[in-house]
């Protein structure tokens, strides 16, 4: 019998993602897991409605059982069941990030044994969350370079706090995970500004998009402010930054009483870093990306028990530079070498500005020796 997974919630950054990448992991290996101490160090200790919403929508994917889910429930048991690919809708029912909702159930989908039609609904542009045009422009394309393939389309924007926002993602699987590298980052190849606003003037839009066309130096035409439907108010400014082979995308969201060209100032001194420092994965894509090459790196290849690959060779787990390692993400780091058992290694720079993330087997890393 596989032993259950053993989780303290308080541990590290201690926030909502220990929740859901302990059960998207649960759901990838079929481990059951119980989860003590949920948000401890939080104002609002316990489950919270959009923690809820993950957990009942793993549940729902595979027809498993949990006790202690409930909103403010600081302990929760869960027992995975198969996963069963098909047609599931979601909804968080506030402005609670729908897109963290997807991170729960997404990894495990895409090693399912049919496609899959997911339809979420809750906030999509979030200040505490990765929003839609993170997953579309920045996460997904390095999924689909991993094999599966995936497809998101946004129908509505939901902006805290009034949320509503909806989205639909096909899930096109793949048996098995493909790792890869991503240490350098070629010339940028595009970049430009997009600033979102619901129900509020124009004004805002331009006096951003403005901002952030002196603190970087770019062409003004490079920036489109552009008014979308929304249940509520909202402002988004979208920083998308193209190189080959990776795209970044950095937001920041306005907020009552803070003056727009703070906002903007803001998301443009995130963006000077990362051109500075010439690495090709931002922050929180580098936590973002972890977990699927954790479980390519976890994954056997059919019928070799070794992980020897008896046909083409598939790399299994990755490498990828990266700016100084958040809280987040080192607390994602453990859960997955407890979870996994993977190895994951850290190797920073000479002057500590950058460090590179390497994730492979319990038995080797990519490209080294056993």
């Amino acid at each position: 019998m596989t032993t259950s997974i053993q989780i303290d919630g308080s541990q590290g950054e201690g926030g909502g993602q220990i929740i859901r990448s302990s059960l998207a992991l649960a759901l990838v290996t079929g481990r059951s897991l119980t989860i003590d101490n949920i948000r401890a160090g939080r104002e609002k200790p316990g489950l919270m409605r959009q923690h809820l919403t993950a957990v009942n929508a793993a549940i729902e994917i595979c027809g498993g059982v949990a006790t202690g889910a409930a909103i403010g429930s600081k302990s929760l048991s869960f027992e995975p069941r198969p996963v069963r690919a098909g047609e599931y809708i979601f909804s968080v029912g506030t402005a609670g990030s729908a897109t963290l909702v997807l991170q729960t159930v997404l990894p495990a989908l895409l090693i399912a044994n049919g496609p899959t039609l997911l339809t979420l609904e809750g906030g999509t542009h979030n200040p505490w969350a990765p929003p839609f045009d993170f997953l579309a422009k920045a996460f997904i394309p390095l999924i689909n370079r991993m094999g599966p393939r995936v497809e998101i389309e946004l129908e509505r924007h939901g902006f805290f706090p009034a949320g509503g926002g909806r989205f639909r993602v096909h899930v096109q699987p793949s048996k098995l995970l493909r790792g890869f590298d991503l240490c350098e980052r070629s010339q940028t190849v595009k970049h430009c500004v997009r600033v979102l606003l619901s129900k509020l003037p124009g004004h805002i839009g331009k006096r951003e998009a403005d901002t952030i066309v002196r603190k970087l130096g770019w062409d003004p035409a490079l920036c489109a402010v552009e008014q979308v439907d929304s249940p509520g108010p909202g402002n988004a400014i979208l920083v998308e930054v193209a190189s080959d082979g990776v795209t970044e995308v950095f937001s920041e969201f306005g907020r009552q009483g803070v003056k727009a060209e703070h906002v903007a100032a803001d998301v443009a001194k995130e963006v000077s870093t990362y051109l500075t420092a010439g690495v090709p994965v931002a922050e929180y894509l580098a936590d973002q990306l972890m977990l699927p090459l954790g479980i390519s790196a976890w994954q056997q290849d059919p019928e070799s028990p070794e992980g020897v690959c008896r046909g083409p060779v598939r790399q299994r787990g990755g490498a990828y530079r990266t700016l100084p390692l958040s809280r987040h993400s080192t607390t994602h780091i453990d859960l997955l070498r407890q979870i996994l058992g993977i190895t994951i290694e850290i190797e920073r720079s000479a002057d500590d500005k950058c460090c590179t993330v390497r994730i492979g087997s319990s038995s080797r890393l990519p490209g080294g020796e056993p």
